[in-house]
């Protein structure tokens, strides 16, 4: 087990700080340590105070660890004073400690300012060149460079000349663009451009402290940067798919999401061999299209299709009989798995979904039983998406859900060339579909 410092602030509320990296640490099969450099206290709606601790006894923490326990890697967070930078850049050389990942934390999610203009400047020239990589956004970014950093281009320039400060590796963490969520490398020679899907999650705090976390532990492992950085972000997209509904304010990200998707693989296949036996008990094959069904749901916090599980083969019917001829499997079914992947960017609780026959006696039947209906176009459909295979039902979707404020039932579409009009009735759960297509059934007499 890998030994990883985190040198950072505690945070009363557990979102961010010390006591987030230790959660992250932790579930990537880390031995956490710390040194606490400030007191805060703090909830997810803003920084009420900060303490700094005394430097005596920042530097006393830093020997009890080092000298007894040692690191196999380091990452900073949280440093306040340039005193405070100061001592930590010269505890982390005395004990060699390295890989070191620099997360230059300035602001809070709340806006509250984290780190003195004076320790920006220290930060630079004492702390950055002990860096294997640092990891700003692009305010911290546009800091560290002397300039604005709000493009692709900006944060180019702005790694060029961050890396003259010092450090081996450079990632500008572009969550504050508009569109994808994309970060950048730059390891001196070459840059390298990492997408994630952008998440309409307000559940946000902590994201820097636990993607540095989680970087420094899988380097730690002796993974190559590259490899490193691309576990490391999907780790922490996980975590802020799967954020934490706690609080007034912006929640945490939620570390555990890695440990869920491996305890609940069994329990999502139950519950859609469950949800079919429901289907089959009900003799609802009226409700299946002619191009077959499929009934899907999806890991917590699931980032691709092959999280999301359904039928192989689909589900089928004969009259009102309904089939399935294979046992429920992940990665079955890329189409209701789009749908359930962008339901989940707007409204991260919707994990499971089903494809029904549409008319408008069913739609009418939909609206009778008070379901949230939402709906998209495919003549609306921008070209580029039309174009690329497999677009279409996550365009549509997202185009539905993006200015829906309740939590929508179903989205359903009129068809195109070649494509049948179709009803998704989507759910928290596969029972929860499973019981309103029932419903629906009902209301048709």
């Amino acid at each position: 087990m890998k030994r990883i410092l985190t040198v950072a602030g505690s945070d009363s509320g557990g979102g961010a700080g010390i006591q987030a990296d230790l959660k992250a640490i932790t579930v990537l099969g880390g031995y956490g340590l710390s040194v606490i450099t400030a007191l805060t206290a703090q909830n997810t709606v803003g920084v009420q105070a900060v303490h700094p601790v005394p430097i005596g006894f920042i530097e006393q923490q830093l020997d009890s660890v080092l000298s007894d326990i040692g690191a196999d890697a380091a990452k900073t967070g949280m440093l306040a004073t340039p005193e405070i930078v100061e001592v930590v850049a010269d505890g982390l050389n005395r004990y060699n400690i390295e890989p070191l990942v620099v997360d230059p934390v300035m602001v809070a999610k709340s806006g509250d300012s984290l780190l003195s203009e004076a320790a920006r400047k220290t930060l630079k020239t004492a702390l950055l060149p002990l860096a294997a990589v640092v990891t700003p956004n692009l305010p911290e970014a546009a800091v560290l460079c002397g300039r604005p950093v709000k493009n692709l281009d900006d944060m180019r320039e702005a790694a060029r000349r961050i890396y003259d400060l010092g450090p081996d590796n450079v990632v500008i963490k572009g969550g504050h663009l508009e569109g994808r969520a994309v970060d950048l490398l730059f390891d001196g020679v070459s840059f390298e451009t990492l997408e994630a899907p952008r998440l309409n999650q307000r559940n946000t705090h902590g994201t820097g402290c636990t993607f540095s976390a989680a970087l420094a532990t899988i380097l730690a492992e002796g993974e190559q940067i590259t490899e490193a950085l691309q576990k490391a972000k999907k780790f922490i997209t996980r975590a802020i798919a799967a954020g934490l509904d706690i609080g007034a304010g912006h929640g945490p990200t939620n570390p555990y999401a890695h440990i869920m998707v491996l305890q609940e693989r069994e329990s999502v296949l139950a519950e859609l061999k469950k949800a079919l036996g429901f289907l089959i008990q009900k003799q609802m094959g009226g409700m299946i299209p002619e191009v077959r069904s499929n009934l899907g749901y999806a890991l917590p916090g699931a980032l691709d299709y092959q999280e999301v599980a359904g039928f192989p083969g689909r589900i089928s019917q004969v009259g009102n009989e309904v089939f399935a001829y294979r046992e429920p499997a992940f990665g079955a079914s890329r189409h209701i798995a789009r749908v359930i992947l962008a339901a989940m960017k707007h409204k991260p609780q919707l994990r499971a979904a089903m494809n029904i026959r549409y008319n408008l006696e069913i739609l009418t039947a939909c609206k009778k039983i008070g379901l949230h209906t939402a709906s998209f176009d495919r003549n609306q459909e921008p070209k580029d998406v039309k174009e690329q295979e497999g677009s279409s039902l996550e365009w549509g979707t997202s185009a539905a859900l993006e200015e829906m404020e309740e939590l929508p039932d179903l989205v359903y579409d009129e068809g195109d060339v070649g494509k049948e009009p179709m009803i998704r009735i989507l759910g928290k759960n596969p029972m929860e579909v499973v019981e309103k297509i029932n419903r629906i059934k009902e209301a048709l007499g």
